[in-house]
């Protein structure tokens, strides 16, 4: 029986130009190089320039994914922008995104997920797509996690980055599968009882009225990070009526190389299977998976008719993972 899958079809991704090293950093706290790489895994990240917007990193995103797919802003009738650093408190990012790019029409609006925003809104996105709601839509991850850093704080402003990342999505017909082309299976969680674990501590209704800094208890997010993505793996990949053989990449968010690598050790995969991008770019939230994404495709490795293997872990907290066949 036909069925109609969600296929994507192009992939983007922008990083901005100014990057700070681990050395930078070892001048503003006390820390060193040789032990945020023993603890992260990370090396550099990106910030954006002070004139540069959330919006402004998604736009960016968007051309490259909309070039991959050969499609122009005139074939956009969606766009969902998943980031925990909106340009404004309203309109939408999506809605600014959509300004920017000149797209004449269609829906937009933003999903807030924290570093599991991209797949929950890649689950939004499939629902239009799948539905006959929408032909082309565009998903961006896009974060400006500079803005919401205290730089006095050794635990939090080493992990984070700037950057954007966007898949376009279209429809594809297939035969109900798991051999289909497109996005087969979604797990989406949360659990409200631990938002202390990982927050920002100002914002609209606090009292002093400032942006806030993100806060973490890093130890405790680690020691739920491991198990929640695995488990969530786990389901997506049963869901889709598949094994873990079946997985040619795992493309996780890119938090830690220790979370990265106790996850697939828990799902038994190679870790030469794992897509690793967090030493270049640090943690850019809800942008991290589809940067790399993108940076797999670049290198050749990423091809047309692998399965791939995405998941998240953000405050909430927040976690989901998605089986998708390209």
């Amino acid at each position: 029986m036909s069925v109609t899958r969600t296929a994507v079809t192009g992939v983007g991704g922008y990083l901005p130009e100014t990057i700070l090293s681990n050395a930078d950093f070892t001048r503003m706290v006390d820390t060193t190089d040789e032990w945020i790489v023993a603890r992260t895994g990370i090396r550099k990240r990106h910030k954006a320039a002070g004139t540069q917007l959330t919006s402004d990193l998604a736009v960016e995103a968007a051309k490259i994914a909309l070039e991959a797919a050969g499609r122009t802003i005139e074939d956009i009738d969606l766009i969902i922008v998943a980031t925990t650093t909106p340009d404004m408190t309203f309109p939408s990012t999506a809605s600014i995104v959509q300004a920017k790019l000149g797209v004449p029409g269609g829906a937009a609006f933003d999903v807030q997920a924290v570093c599991s925003g991209f797949v929950y809104a890649l689950s939004v996105a499939d629902g239009f797509v799948a539905r006959g709601l929408s032909k082309c839509a565009l998903v961006i991850g896009a974060e400006v996690m500079s803005r919401i850093l205290d730089y006095t704080d050794r635990s939090t402003c080493i992990l984070f980055g700037d950057g954007a990342g966007a898949v376009v999505l279209e429809p594809a017909e297939g035969q109900g599968t798991a051999q289909d082309t497109g996005i087969l299976s979604f797990d989406l969680q949360c659990d409200g009882s631990k938002t202390d674990l990982l927050y920002v501590d100002g914002g609209v209704f606090d009292s002093g009225q400032h942006v806030g800094k993100i806060r973490m208890q890093g130890n405790q997010v680690f020691k739920h990070a491991v198990q929640k993505i695995s488990e969530a793996a786990e389901s997506a990949i049963h869901k889709a009526g598949l094994d873990h053989q079946a997985v040619d990449w795992f493309i996780p968010h890119q938090a830690n190389q220790r979370i990265l690598d106790g996850v697939a050790d828990r799902l038994g995969l190679d870790r030469g299977k794992v897509i690793s991008t967090v030493a270049e770019h640090a943690n850019t939230s809800a942008a991290s998976i589809p940067l790399a994404w993108y940076a797999g495709i670049q290198d050749g490795r990423v091809k047309k008719g692998d399965l791939v293997l995405i998941e998240a872990l953000g405050g909430g907290l927040t976690w989901a993972a998605a089986a998708i066949r390209l």
